[in-house]
């Protein structure tokens, strides 16, 4: 796989300008906040708590981690994460994207997604997964937007361990896209 080289990209969204940029360790703090407030919807994930920097670090792709940045403030961020270790998967990763809660609805999660598509059409990856919660409309909406289509529902995978809706077993849409330039031969 390649390595991304420039992924910076300037944006704005009505008077909001931003910055699509490389997350860098220093950003963990805002990440990690913005990841606890889509745990505490109870619809983004069956996590309970969000993982220290080094557990977090270990399981995320580090040339397809990036950030929102609006002056100093992280307004959302992308991760990717392999999911599997042979070879014969290794342009097959799983997407992560958590925006802010004041951001959400304002165009940076679309933002995000289309920077971490074209940062694996540059580096080789094929193929982009997800799971997400069927009550998470907005997040199935965002994906569907971006090529990715719905390819199967997982029937009480998992069962909640916190909020409203612990105890409860839930389902979860998997979403998958392929790359239209890399992996097409």
């Amino acid at each position: 796989m390649g390595v991304l080289r420039n992924p910076f990209s300037y944006g704005q969204i009505g008077q909001m300008k931003y910055l699509t940029d490389i997350m860098k360790p220093e950003d963990w703090g805002q990440v990690r906040s913005i990841y606890l407030e889509g745990i505490g919807t109870g619809n983004a994930t069956f996590e309970a708590d969000a993982p220290d920097w080094d557990k977090w670090d270990f399981a995320h792709l580090r040339e397809h981690r990036l950030v929102v940045r609006e002056g100093d403030r992280i307004l959302g961020r992308a991760a990717l994460s392999p999911v599997s270790t042979r070879c014969v998967y290794s342009g097959v990763a799983e997407l992560s994207l958590y925006v802010a809660v004041g951001h959400r609805g304002k165009g940076i999660g679309s933002a995000l997604l289309q920077a971490v598509i074209n940062s694996t059409e540059k580096t080789g990856l094929w193929t982009l997964q997800g799971g997400i919660f069927p009550e998470n409309t907005a997040s199935l909406r965002l994906v569907r937007k971006h090529g990715f289509k719905e390819i199967g529902r997982r029937e009480k995978i998992g069962k909640m361990t916190y909020g409203d809706l612990a105890g409860t077993w839930r389902d979860v849409i998997l979403v998958e896209r392929r790359s239209t330039a890399t992996g097409i031969d």
